[in-house]
């Protein structure tokens, strides 16, 4: 997936802005026998005086990019451990980077993680060694694209769901379901935009559970061949009312502020960004439920500083430090105490269970279905990507 161009927080202030779940499919998460992981650390020694981390842009700030900006610092200082970071931009570059070794720790999104679990890049976490793990949320832990038969690898982060956008002079009362992107297209065209990523295809399962239960969808990124076609065959045909695929949240605000775009995917933090500047717009969550992404925090199997890394893991999952990075990043923080530092948490529904429980995250599309059923087998990840680039032609 391409994802994050999602925007760090200070590009939101270059745009003059100041930013005012998930259905339980599992309590043990995912069950996989593919994982040949390393076994979590028992216990916690002596700090190797270094870390190396591979993230998301925004999520590993030291001051370099926005003096403003800075929660690296404060962790080096404290733990003694100095971090040398590396960005990417897609899952994909993330996961050969990942084979190549060289990274303590990986901030991965939930098409990457049990990838990476699964091909034994990172080893399983003693959240015990992890005081603030005991802060995140509930409905965060223990899910199937963070722990795979109850074992946890890794620990989350940050949280959002793929909403509804709209133009409020378009539709004369708000949408409450996708219908307006799939069925409904047609009265659109050329002004519906869809998130650009292979990952999309779970958002017309989404839609397909909902409407055609007797495709028997009980979890949008666990489709046999059947369900698989059928979320395909949605999308080829929205393609044609299709006026851009995003990936880059700039081109999206653009498209809405000058009414190129009048329906369509988005996040919060980019309504928040329209909203500031004057747009016509609002996003809402329908009622079929939405994607969306939890990020999780990963040790590297091979890592060379794990009790470092550790450390870095107990400290972004801090009120403090967990607040200003998602903060930055345009998300909800993964614990309630964050929220004292933050002051738009109500924006992003932070904690709300209700709202978090219509919310299906981003997992890894594999073989072994991760709803559970075993008399089939599941339509894996590299099948969705050749998918997608059918669907766009």
């Amino acid at each position: 997936m391409t994802r994050k161009s999602r925007m760090p927080r200070k590009v939101l202030t270059a745009a003059s802005v100041s930013a005012v779940t998930l259905l339980t499919l599992s309590a043990c998460g995912t069950s996989s026998g593919t994982a040949e992981s390393t076994a979590a650390l028992a216990s916690l020694g002596e700090s190797e005086g270094q870390v190396s981390i591979l993230a998301w842009p925004g999520y590993v700030e030291d001051g370099s990019n926005d003096p403003s900006v800075d929660w690296v610092t404060d962790f080096e200082t404290e733990t003694g451990c100095q971090i040398t970071s590396k960005t990417y931009g897609t899952s994909d570059e993330a996961y050969q980077l990942m084979q190549s070794g060289g990274y303590d720790v990986v901030a991965a999104s939930g098409d990457l993680t049990l990838r990476l679990i699964n091909g034994g890049y990172v080893q399983a976490v003693n959240t015990d060694l992890i005081p603030n793990y005991e802060n995140i949320y509930d409905f965060l832990k223990d899910k199937e694209w963070n722990t795979v038969d109850g074992v946890n690898y890794g620990i989350p982060h940050g949280y959002g769901a793929n909403l509804l956008l709209y133009n409020t002079e378009v539709f004369d009362e708000a949408p409450t379901s996708w219908s307006v992107v799939f069925d409904e297209a047609s009265e659109y065209a050329g002004k519906v935009t869809a998130y650009d990523s292979p990952i999309y295809i779970a958002d017309a399962a989404l839609y397909l559970m909902a409407t055609q239960p007797d495709l028997g969808i009980t979890n949008p990124y666990a489709l046999d061949q059947e369900q698989f076609d059928a979320a395909v065959e949605l999308l080829k045909s929205q393609n044609e009312y299709i006026g851009e695929y995003w990936s880059d949240y700039l081109k999206e605000i653009q498209a809405f502020e000058s009414g190129d775009s009048v329906v369509g995917t988005t996040w919060q933090v980019i309504q928040n960004v329209l909203e500031a500047d004057g747009a016509t717009t609002a996003a809402v969550l329908p009622e079929e439920g939405a994607t969306g992404w939890s990020d999780t925090w990963m040790i590297a199997s091979d890592a060379e500083n794990t009790n470092c890394a550790y450390q870095w893991l107990n400290y972004i999952a801090s009120p403090e430090a967990n607040a200003e990075a998602t903060a930055y990043f345009g998300e909800a923080p993964n614990n309630p105490e964050a929220c004292d530092y933050r002051d738009d948490c109500e924006a992003y529904n932070a904690g709300d269970a209700e709202y978090a429980s219509q919310i299906w995250y981003w997992t890894t599309p594999i073989a072994e279905c991760v709803d559970g059923r075993t008399d089939v087998e599941c339509v894996d990840y590299s099948e969705w990507t050749t998918a997608w680039q059918e669907i766009k032609g």
